[in-house]
């Protein structure tokens, strides 16, 4: 099956180029990055802070049924234009990769589709090559599925 999220990571470029287009109307592509509820939903993880503004942080945690924490990562949000535009940074905990920047960009398509294009920026090309040998391409696809089937309930 032809993944829906692309992914153009040009050679020797630190950074990423992601889209993907929704059977969404914007506002509500933009509410599932906004509502923790959604967020939890479709990322499948604890949203244990999403502060929507500028200078605002969020914090997303993973727990096996033991309690014990698979993932972790964190961020501060630089910008946030509703329906437009998120600018973030990224961390993973306990991992060796370093902070990422994010730009979110949310664009109307239609009155019922919109495009999401994240540009992330990677501290140098060889994080970025090792994020790209990370499951990391099937895993955001699948978590834009997941976006797209949580929100088509919310229509």
């Amino acid at each position: 099956m032809e993944r829906k999220t692309k992914i153009n990571a040009e050679e020797d470029k630190q950074e990423l180029l992601i889209t993907r287009e929704f059977d969404l109307p914007l506002e509500l592509l933009f509410k599932a990055y906004e509502d923790p509820e959604i967020v939890a939903q479709w990322m499948g993880t604890k949203v244990i802070k999403l502060e929507n503004k500028k200078h605002g942080g969020y914090q997303f945690e993973t727990s096996d049924k033991e309690g014990n924490v698979l993932f972790s990562a964190n961020g501060t949000i630089h910008e946030f234009l509703p329906n437009q535009r998120i600018t973030r940074t990224f961390e993973m905990e306990n991992t060796p990769f370093p902070v990422q920047l994010e730009y979110l960009e949310f664009e109307k398509l239609t009155d019922t589709t919109s495009k999401l294009t994240m540009h992330i920026v990677y501290k140098s090309v060889a994080f970025r090559n090792q994020v790209l040998q990370l499951p990391f391409a099937q895993g955001i696809n699948m978590a834009h599925n997941r976006l797209q089937e949580i929100a088509d309930r919310l229509k």
